[in-house]
């Protein structure tokens, strides 16, 4: 039975990826910083285990109590909406902490063993925000957009070994926590000159109408760790596929 491990369980994106897996047949590792069963399936074949992606430590307990691995889903992260003015540097560090070194210390902690086994899938979980530049969201954009820097890069590095990585890059999804998230951990203290820059901004982003689900970010991981064809970037989400196809066609 294949078994997958992913990060970042315990809201949106993570349990709906947990639960698309679970649904496959599969088995899920499903990780966390504080454990908890809430919003997870009930299955024999979940387990729920303690994980903070930026300390080494519990990276490798999780790694030891969770046995080999077949694909390892990088979803932990953490957002910001503030301009480059109203962030601590401190906080900017911390996120980049979690998005950036935190998947790439995964990755390189379960690497050596798909190498060996010349088998594995690594999915790391970007941000359509990396596909045009958007107020607010210089810092979170930089962190999303080292993620695809590595994730293709180190694609080439892994594929003679047999590991493909690849990308998915969700859109909005106001269903999901991960906005309210952000702001208790992070904070929304905006210079006040940027104010009303900030608010017209975020109420524009209310306006539209196109979003993401989180069942369509789990559909997009589905296809990158099953798909050997899948494409390195894969847009999760009606207003990520269209900025996606926007930029194709910029491009062109």
């Amino acid at each position: 039975m294949p078994r997958s491990l992913i990060t970042g369980c315990s809201s949106g994106f993570g349990q709906a990826i947990a639960a698309r897996f679970l649904d496959e047949g599969w088995e899920v590792i499903a990780t966390m910083r504080r454990p908890a069963t809430e919003g997870l399936p009930a299955s024999d074949r979940l387990r729920i285990l303690p994980l903070d992606v930026t300390q080494p430590q519990s990276i490798a307990a999780a790694l030891h109590e969770a046995g080999p691995i077949d694909a390892l889903v990088n979803n932990a992260g953490v957002g910001m909406l503030n301009v480059l003015e109203g962030a601590e540097i401190d906080k900017v560090r911390e996120l980049f902490d979690v998005n950036v070194l935190g998947t790439m210390s995964m990755t390189r902690a379960v690497l050596p063993a798909m190498r060996q086994r010349r088998a594995g899938v690594i999915v790391n979980i970007s941000s359509s925000v990396t596909l045009r530049p958007l107020p607010a969201l210089s810092i979170y954009s930089a962190s999303k957009a080292a993620v695809n820097a590595f994730t293709e890069s180190f694609a080439l590095e892994a594929a003679g070994f047999g590991v493909r990585a690849r990308l998915v890059l969700p859109g909005s999804a106001p269903e999901t926590s991960f906005g309210k998230n952000a702001v208790a951990r992070m904070g929304m203290d905006t210079p006040e000159a940027y104010g009303p820059f900030v608010q017209a901004y975020v109420q524009s982003l209310r306006n539209v109408t196109a979003k993401t689900s989180a069942l369509n970010v789990a559909q997009a991981v589905w296809r990158a760790v099953t798909d050997p064809d899948a494409p390195m970037m894969l847009p999760a989400g009606a207003d990520a596929e269209a900025m996606f196809r926007d930029t194709a066609r910029s491009a062109a």
